[in-house]
C-alpha cells in the first residue's frame, strides 16, 4: 500500500495568549501532491509564522516544508519521513535555531484525534531533517512540522496525508477528567467550572503515582519545561486554526504541571499533556468541552 498526500498551502493570522500560548486562525487552499518515483511520495506545505514569546509574527510565511516519504507503507510499520525546509524560492534553508532543545518538532494525529505521535526528526544537514514514524492505522493523518529558521520566527507548516485502508470507527467521546497512564494518574483540572471559547484558563495536570496515589516527586523537565501540551479541535478535516500549543508555567506545587491558555471556538477539544517522569515520557490526554 502506498501512502498519499494532499498538501496545504496556508496564510495565517496569529493570536496569542498570556503564558506563551499561541494559537492561529487561517485561510488554506489544497493542492494536489505529486510523486517523485514509483516508491516516492511528496508534498509540500506553506509556513505559518509564529513566535511563542515575543507576539511578533512575520506577514508572509519565509519557509516551505516538503516531506517525502520513501517505499511502500503499511499500518503498524515504520516508515522513513524526509522533510526537506526551503525558502520560497525553492532553495534550501540550512541553519536553523533550537526552541524546546530541538531543531524541529513533528506531531502526527490521526483525524479521529485517537493517535498522537510527537517525535523529533534528525538534521541532516542543508535543509534536509529525517526521522521514522509509524502509523499505527488506515486513515487520515495530519502532520504539523515546527520549525525555527535561523534567526526568523517560529514556524508551522501543515500537510495531510492518507494510510489506504479500512479506518477503525471513531472512537466513543469519553469527557473524563481523571484517568491512568501507566504507573501516573492523572486528574485534569481547570481555573474556571465552565470552559468558554475566547476566556483565558489554566489548565492543571494534577500527577499522582499509581500505587501510592501520592503526588509524584520524580517529574523531570521535558523539552527544557516542566511539561508540554498539545490542544487540538475535533473536526475534519483539520485546519490549523484547530491547532493549539501552550508552554509550562514555572515553580508550581509537587505533582502539579499548569499551562495557560484559552480556547477560540465552542467544540470539542482533545489535549495531550506530556510529562517526564525519571526519564519516562508519560503521555495524558482528554477530551474537553468549550462553550
Amino acid at each position: 500500500m502506498k501512502l498519499l498526500f494532499t498538501a496545504l498551502a496556508i496564510t495565517s493570522t496569529l493570536f496569542l495568549t498570556q503564558g506563551c500560548a499561541s494559537q492561529f486562525k487561517s485561510s488554506e487552499q489544497s493542492t494536489s501532491g505529486s510523486a517523485v518515483a514509483q516508491e516516492h511520495h511528496q508534498m509540500d506545505g506553506a509556513a505559518n509564522s509564529h513566535e511563542h514569546h515575543s507576539g511578533q509574527a512575520e506577514s508572509e510565511p519565509t519557509a516551505i516544508a516538503k516531506l517525502t516519504v520513501k517505499g511502500a507503507i503499511a499500518p503498524k510499520t515504520p516508515v522513513p519521513l524526509i522533510i526537506d525546509v526551503q525558502d520560497k524560492n525553492g532553495k534550501a534553508i540550512a541553519n536553523f535555531d533550537k526552541f524546546q532543545e530541538q531543531l524541529m518538532h513533528l506531531i502526527i494525529v490521526s483525524d479521529t484525534l485517537d493517535s498522537f505521535n510527537h517525535i523529533h526528526p534528525t538534521y541532516k544537514g542543508n535543509g534536509r531533517f529525517e526521522v521514522q514514524n509509524n502509523f499505527p492505522h488506515p486513515g487520515n493523518y495530519t502532520l504539523f512540522i515546527d520549525y525555527k529558521p535561523a534567526g526568523k520566527a517560529e514556524q508551522v507548516s501543515l500537510l495531510t496525508a492518507k494510510v489506504p485502508g479500512e479506518a477503525p470507527n471513531t472512537p466513543k467521546i469519553d469527557f473524563s477528567t481523571s484517568n491512568t497512564f501507566g504507573n501516573t494518574q492523572a486528574n485534569l483540572k481547570f481555573s474556571q467550572p465552565t470552559l468558554k471559547a475566547g476566556q483565558e484558563v489554566h489548565v492543571i495536570f494534577n500527577l499522582q503515582d499509581t500505587a501510592t496515589k501520592q503526588p509524584i516527586k520524580d517529574l523531570q523537565p521535558y523539552l527544557g519545561e516542566r511539561g508540554h501540551l498539545v490542544i487540538i479541535k475535533r473536526t475534519s478535516p483539520l485546519t490549523r486554526a484547530d491547532y493549539i500549543h501552550a508552554h509550562a508555567m514555572k515553580d508550581t506545587p509537587d505533582g502539579e504541571v499548569h499551562f495557560i491558555t484559552s480556547f477560540p471556538k465552542p467544540g470539542d477539544y482533545k489535549l495531550w499533556g506530556q510529562f517526564n517522569r525519571n526519564g519516562q515520557i508519560v503521555t495524558a490526554n482528554f477530551l474537553v468541552n468549550v462553550q
